[in-house]
């Protein structure tokens, strides 16, 4: 079975007009899973250069890089962007998600 993450257009789009407004050629958003919060589990995003090792997903031009600890935990998870009145964010659909804490920060697989 193959490993993925799927990027929506939305995505894709917000992931290339930040790396524009920061001038940074060739980066990509990272999506990291990391010890902590209540349940456990926490993603962590940021932008970062492709390292050895990474698993590259890409969606025209926008890429989305995934260490292989990582993926483990987000092997087909959907990233999107939502904007709304309250709220505006990258938002990953986790289908391995058993369990989140009541705040929504942290998760158990």
């Amino acid at each position: 079975m193959a490993t993925t993450v799927s990027i929506t257009d939305r995505a894709a789009e917000k992931i290339k007009q930040l790396l524009a407004a920061e001038e940074t050629e060739g980066q990509g958003l990272r999506l990291k899973v990391v010890g902590g919060g209540c349940s456990g589990l926490q993603n962590k995003m940021d932008f970062d250069e492709p390292r050895a090792g990474d698993k590259v997903f890409e969606k025209d031009g926008a890429k989305v890089l995934v260490d292989m600890k990582s993926l483990l935990y987000l092997n087909g998870t959907e990233l999107d962007y939502k904007e709304g009145l309250m709220q505006s964010g990258f938002v990953l659909q986790n289908p391995n998600v058993k369990r989140t804490c009541g705040c929504g920060v942290s998760f158990a697989v």
